[in-house]
């Protein structure tokens, strides 16, 4: 199966350093959030990725292309015409396909644009800023056996985002923006999708939070896959040097393959 990141956006609530970079390319400790999530979904056992970019996305190629220099010991020979010696290959089992889904596209359109890299197979699907110690394996055992389009991981962070509601079979039964009032669960990414997803999608200008997933819950397809751990999203400065603080001290709960 394929993880499909969204990885495009401008990240204008963190802007301290999206302006220098995608948000997803933000670094926890040593390493992109990107990476992080990557590792996540590996850990489970899926290695091929495909990276929706779009904003500054030739930091996100140049980060691939160049992965042994982040990750490996390295040896320039120039005395043999600039050879380079990659010592302690710290390799991955990643396939990484990083598509241009544009620079203004929304989250629905970059969807779309990559279906033809998705084909008519089953995917996840999550976004390029948030860490968990969702249990993928079970994420997908829960999507196969509710048969829906869509499943959601549902959190609970008491935050400001759109909230969804949940009936006793575990579909999503309801879903609206934020509203003050709220303290509900949430879509926390960390989805699993099939194809016929990109019916719902019109274009570029098509947010999947809108939409398509009110549409969606209508027509009963989107299950909720509830998840009372460890949940977090990189939105502004302070989320970052939460993440941070966890990641030194240690303590990330996400960090779920060591």
């Amino acid at each position: 199966m394929k993880v499909v990141i969204l990885a495009g956006g401008f990240g204008t609530r963190i802007s301290e350093e999206s302006y220098l970079k995608p948000k997803p390319m933000i670094e926890i400790g040593d390493a992109p959030i990107l990476w992080h999530i990557m590792k996540i979904f590996s850990f489970y056992g899926f290695h091929d990725f495909l990276i929706c970019a779009g904003y500054k996305q030739q930091i996100i190629k140049e980060y691939f292309a160049n992965y042994y220099l982040h990750k490996s010991d390295v040896t320039f020979d120039f005395a043999k015409g600039g050879n380079m010696i990659v010592h302690n290959n710290a390799s991955e089992q990643w396939k990484v396909t990083i598509v241009d889904t544009g620079y203004h596209t929304m989250t629905g359109g970059r969807i779309k644009r990559i279906a033809k890299y998705v084909e008519n197979e089953t995917f996840f699907l999550t976004y390029g800023d948030g860490v968990a110690d969702v249990n993928i394996n079970k994420l997908l055992e829960y999507h196969n056996a509710h048969k829906k389009i869509l499943t959601v991981t549902a959190v609970n962070p008491g935050q400001r985002f759109g909230v969804l509601g949940l009936d006793r079979e575990g579909n999503v039964s309801r879903f609206h923006e934020k509203r003050s009032k709220d303290a509900e669960l949430i879509n926390g990414g960390f989805m699993v999708a099939e194809p016929q997803i990109f019916d719902y999608i019109d274009g570029d200008s098509t947010f999947l939070e809108k939409e398509p997933l009110e549409r969606l819950v209508r027509d009963r397809e989107v299950a909720g896959f509830r998840h009372d751990g460890f949940w977090q999203c990189m939105d502004t400065q302070r989320d970052k040097e939460r993440l941070e603080m966890l990641w030194q001290d240690n303590q990330a709960p996400w960090k779920v393959w060591e």
